[in-house]
């Protein structure tokens, strides 16, 4: 088991890895965004409600595009990777389990490849925010961007074994991304306070990231509120995938010997005509004589055998 999960994950990390275009995207679309989004907003004052503190705190505009930003890059970009490479391994998957390989590893596999990368794509567009501005806790809004890509990871796995189609997951997933993270913020959403974003899987990496950048505050209810909605959607997409794995074929078991073996056509000729042959008188005798004695050979009359 052990060897069977050692192997799935540095399957599942280099197919991961070999997406050229989602690294591609990952160093170019993230500072992009960064920039084009940060352009279009100024540095006015904005009213976001920390629902877990129940306070209204009064933040820059311009910085809280850049976490929204942030959010809505990462969050795009780990659902696809994450959605491509479970349907690039369907059948390799399936090939898989039909020789021998555990389900069990393959699905700790995929987990275990989808938090690695949610992790590193989260600390790249950290590292890069702060290009445009330094927030006063660095770290939380980090853990943020974390939280958040695990969030998607999870929901990329969930759509990759669902939808039947690619369309259908790309579609899925740019329109829940956009949404979800353009709703939570108060600049260009006059609604982003009202409860009902409370059920929106960003919302808890949105609250988490804006009460460490600006109050200087960490909503562990937050962060444990993000961890829930990683674990629903890994939950609900690993037990899909299992259901959806064939079951390993079972060996027949060889049929048991015989004690003795029919003989075959071959044989059984080769018997008959070596008794022909014995009752004939065997090779080597004359057409008329026969192996019998001579009081029951039967003697044709002469005019026969003058014909």
């Amino acid at each position: 088991m052990r060897r069977q999960l050692d192997t799935a994950i540095r399957l599942s990390l280099a197919g991961q890895v070999r997406n050229r275009f989602a690294w591609i995207l990952l160093v170019t679309f993230v500072p992009v965004w960064y920039l084009l989004l940060g352009s279009m907003f100024g540095h006015t004052g904005a009213a976001f409600r920390l629902r877990a503190t129940g306070t209204t705190v009064v933040v820059d505009g311009h910085n809280l595009i850049l976490i929204t930003a942030g959010l809505n890059s990462i969050t795009l970009l780990t659902a696809f990777v994450v959605f491509a490479a479970v349907r690039r391994s369907r059948l390799f998957d399936r090939r898989l389990v039909l020789s021998g390989y555990r389900p069990a590893a393959l699905i700790a596999a995929k987990t275990s490849a989808a938090l690695v990368q949610a992790v590193a794509v989260g600390a790249y567009a950290a590292i890069v925010m702060l290009f445009f501005w330094r927030p006063s806790g660095v770290w939380t809004v980090a853990v943020a961007f974390m939280l958040a890509a695990a969030i998607y990871a999870a929901l990329g796995l969930l759509v990759g074994v669902l939808v039947r189609g690619d369309l259908e997951g790309f579609f899925l997933i740019i329109m829940i991304s956009l949404l979800d993270t353009f709703l939570q913020n108060p600049v260009g959403n006059p609604l982003a306070n009202k409860s009902i974003l409370e059920f929106f899987p960003s919302y808890g990496p949105t609250q988490f990231a804006v009460a460490g950048g600006f109050d200087h505050r960490v909503l562990a209810s937050m962060a444990a509120l993000s961890l829930a909605w990683t674990a629903t959607f890994a939950l609900l997409g690993l037990v899909v995938m299992r259901l959806r794995m064939p079951r390993p074929t079972r060996m027949m078991a060889p049929a048991p010997a015989l004690d003795r073996p029919a003989p075959s056509t071959d044989t059984h000729h080769q018997t008959l005509t070596a008794a022909v042959a014995q009752a004939s008188g065997g090779p080597g005798r004359n057409p008329g004589e026969s192996g019998l004695p001579a009081d029951q050979r039967v003697v044709p009359p002469p005019a026969a055998r003058a014909g």
